[in-house]
């Protein structure tokens, strides 16, 4: 059985059924790094919390390491294999780091302590008040590994780290997928899905719109391309395929989703002095193939977001 097997997964809230979740179905499986993207408000804080149980379905399950998120007793003996990062860590700033640790070990173990520590450098002999948010994030990376689990569940994980640490726990993943540990989070930062993640979940306003590999994502968003001409270009070099055009005297850059011998064949007949061919961002790819409201960055003006990812 998949780690995580989600089946017509619905939560609503309050008297006016206000839709959370609505009727989420995918798969996360074993050993792979599983990215879940939306905007504030999309409904991933709620996905995450109703897979761990701290949410309880209003239609629809889950099963999680094989047990099923209605079952509490099984759940509970589940999640001892399960490493957790919430977007809210709420460690008690009167403990220090060391004591923070202790109590997590304490209930699930800490074979990988002193491991995760070299790497992540939390400054666990001083007390939370005293954490940066990225300090505090390290600490949470740490606390979510430390038992060597077979899952790991996360919700935003890179929040507050400087690049260097970004990297770090890029690279750690990438390891962690290579031993075989299943990795599920949440984010709004592409960087992160795109460097790490096999395949990527959308959610936009509750439901699932897309479910891809990243390259299948990228090859549907075309090529981003930089042409520079001879001459200053006229509208009849703008040709079928050719999106988000931008012109600049000599220079055209645009997004191109034809065919790659049709764009050849039609530059053929100007004077090209130089091309750039790459990838488009991500954030192209999602607004050209499931909207502009679909692209996952902060949105304060999303309706309901605090209500519904807080």
């Amino acid at each position: 059985m998949a780690p995580i097997e989600v089946t017509d997964l619905t939560k609503r809230y309050g008297d006016g059924g206000v839709v959370a979740i609505d009727s989420l179905s995918f798969s996360v499986e074993e050993g792979e790094v599983f990215g879940f993207l939306g905007p504030n408000g999309a409904g991933k804080t709620t996905t995450i919390r109703t897979l761990l149980g701290l949410l309880s379905p209003t239609e629809g399950t889950a099963q999680v390491l094989g047990a099923d998120i209605r079952d509490e007793a099984a759940l509970i003996e589940a999640k001892r294999r399960i490493g957790y990062l919430p977007a809210d860590l709420g460690f008690d700033e009167g403990m220090t780091g060391e004591q923070v640790l202790d109590h997590h070990a304490a209930i699930k173990g800490g074979e990988r302590r002193e491991e995760l520590l070299e790497l992540f450098t939390p400054p666990v002999e001083r007390e939370i008040r005293e954490y940066s948010t990225g300090n505090e994030q390290m600490l949470g990376i740490v606390q979510a590994f430390m038992h060597d689990p077979d899952l790991v569940i996360m919700d935003e994980p890179t929040s507050g780290l400087d690049p260097l640490k970004q990297e770090a726990f890029h690279a750690f993943l990438e390891t962690e997928r290579e031993r075989g540990t299943t990795v599920f989070f949440s984010s709004h930062v592409l960087s992160d899905v795109r460097r790490i993640c096999d395949r990527i979940a959308i959610l936009r306003e509750g439901r699932l719109v897309a479910l891809e590999d990243v390259e299948t994502l990228l090859d549907r968003g075309g090529k981003r391309v930089r042409v520079r001409l001879a001459d200053d270009p006229d509208e009849a070099f703008l040709t079928d395929g050719m999106l988000d055009r931008r012109m600049s005297d000599s220079t055209v850059t645009f997004t191109y989703v034809g065919e790659y011998n049709a764009l050849l064949n039609h530059l053929a007949n100007y004077d090209v002095l130089d091309v750039e061919i790459k990838e488009p961002p991500l954030e192209d790819v999602f607004m050209h193939y499931y909207g502009e409201d679909t692209v996952p960055e902060r949105d304060s003006s999303t309706p309901h977001a605090e209500a519904l990812d807080a």
